[in-house]
């Protein structure tokens, strides 16, 4: 009897310290080829980490990696890709002003009579292209002209032109729109349909169950177990990702909270995006909008921010009528805004845990500046916020502790009114349960939340109420536990039960 092909992957008994404090200890993976093995944990499992190791970013303090059966030491990620394996970091790595081409030969371009083969990049590039099934993508195009899920499609590319037998991919989902997302599902497909071994990292479970075949579970730095996607389910994977069972995900109301009056409303409020909003939101409510990718759901966030201001109708808090013309203007009148993209619109990376969670008193209201820090340690306790101290640059969190540090700034200002634009985007099942908490526990406390997502149960799950958009304009409303289906078809414009909003 013929003994078994080794795993085309095999990390054994890999740990790893960073000033002396262990990250990984005694990891062992394998990913095999065809197969499509997904890597989960909470923030700060260990699984960034990993992936570095693998991809020769970081070198291992113990263990050892083997492909085929062999042993291999990778010094650099040159020498990784060298020996096939290439990562899709969440960051990609292009140059926007140059090709595709360009961009998927970058560094070992193909030189023809002491000249670089420009010819020759683009017909292999569409050859690659073709070979994925891949159509309205130029090799001639400039990177910046391509949307986030083309250019993720690029990454993949130069991976393959350069013989990668191992393609791992760090949360690929994170920043596409809805109707990108299948777009990425038909290539993984793809690649595995190759025989190649792909890792998948994403704290969306329903991609974990969509489209891998086992998933590794890490926890502090440690392996859990792996197993079959076929042989578990969503409730389980959670309950070995955050160590505790989970009888329910979202947090019920907190016993007691009311809906208060009105706290911000708005009439036929319209520019050149939106049309005819109306919405009312009290005190103590938690009103979601669902919609598709480019309904009008964030620059709802933005108009009520002041960002792209409404320029037709009117807006009131708490029954006065108020012009938030800017920003600033917003954060006086007590509207927080928790926007989508945390790193470039919602920190300082560079600076300290603390300067963030003070940016905006110090630069918006000052005269609170000071009882606003105050209360910032307490607030990032009660998140629960892991740092090494306040003192730490923000750069080196977690996504999760990241989003903690953003929701205590706001936190800091006493706001009367909080928008949540993707409030748990990129952040794992235990850090998401915390924000649940959080938003319970500031319904209860009286504020008005309007609390956008694309994950539907998210919004099913914590709102009061649930508008949904469609081209700009808000087309039903539904109550509390509506089922996904209906959302969707008002969302597509397909059916019209719930209000109908002329």
């Amino acid at each position: 009897m013929n003994a078994p092909d080794p795993p085309l992957l095999r990390m054994s008994g890999i740990g790893k310290s960073f000033f002396g404090v262990n990250v990984l200890e005694g990891i062992d993976l394998d990913v095999r080829s065809g197969e499509v093995h997904a890597l989960v944990g909470e923030n700060g499992a260990g699984k960034s980490t990993l992936m570095k190791i693998l991809a020769g970013v970081h070198p291992a303090d113990t263990g050892h990696i083997e492909l085929s059966g062999e042993r291999v030491e990778f010094s650099h990620p040159v020498r990784a890709q060298q020996a096939g394996v290439s990562t899709v970091f969440q960051e990609f790595n292009l140059l926007p002003e140059r090709t595709v081409a360009e961009n998927v030969y970058l560094g070992r371009e193909p030189v023809r009579r002491g000249r670089v083969n420009a010819r020759g990049m683009a017909d292999d590039t569409a050859g690659l292209l073709d070979e994925l099934g891949i159509t309205g993508i130029s090799p001639h195009a400039a990177v910046r002209t391509l949307s986030v899920a083309q250019q993720q499609i690029v990454e993949v590319v130069k991976a393959l032109s350069s013989d990668a037998r191992i393609i791992s991919m760090d949360e690929p989902t994170a920043a596409l729109a809805d109707h990108e997302v299948e777009l990425l599902y038909r290539l993984v497909r793809r690649l595995r349909d190759r025989g190649m071994a792909v890792l998948y990292v994403s704290h969306r479970l329903k991609e974990i169950f969509d489209l891998c075949d086992r998933a590794t579970v890490l926890k502090d730095g440690r392996r859990v177990d792996t197993v079959p996607i076929s042989a578990t389910t969503p409730t389980e994977l959670i309950r070995m990702m955050v160590g505790r069972p989970i009888s329910t995900f979202f947090p019920d109301p907190i016993e007691g909270t009311r809906p208060g009056p009105v706290r911000l409303e708005v009439a036929q409020g319209g520019n050149d995006r939106l049309d005819g909003i109306d919405m009312q939101v009290r005190g103590g409510e938690i009103v979601g909008l669902a919609g598709l990718q480019g309904s009008g759901r964030t620059e709802i966030a933005h108009a009520l921010f002041g960002i792209a201001r409404f320029t037709r109708g009117e807006v009131r808090v708490d029954g006065r009528r108020v012009a938030l013309r800017s920003p600033t203007r917003a954060v006086r009148e007590g509207i927080a805004l928790v926007t989508e993209d945390r790193k470039t619109q919602g920190l300082a990376l560079s600076q300290s845990v603390l300067a963030n969670g003070r940016l905006v008193l110090d630069s918006v209201l000052p005269f609170r500046a000071r009882s606003g820090a105050r209360r910032l340690p307490g607030f990032f306790t009660s998140l629960e916020l892991v740092a090494r101290d306040t003192a730490q640059e923000v750069r080196f969190l977690s996504g999760g502790n990241q989003q903690k540090v953003v929701l205590a700034k706001w936190l800091a200002t006493e706001p009367k009114i909080i928008v949540l634009d993707e409030p748990t985007r990129g952040i794992d099942v235990g850090a998401k349960r915390a924000v649940y908490t959080l938003i319970r526990e500031l319904a209860a406390a009286g504020v008005a939340i309007v609390l956008i997502s694309s994950e539907l149960q998210e919004v099913i799950g914590l709102a009061d109420r649930v508008l949904v958009l469609h081209d700009g304009r808000i087309f039903g409303e539904l109550p509390a536990g509506a089922s996904e289906e209906a959302v969707m078809s008002l969302a597509t414009g397909s059916h019209n039960n719930g209000r109908e909003v002329a």
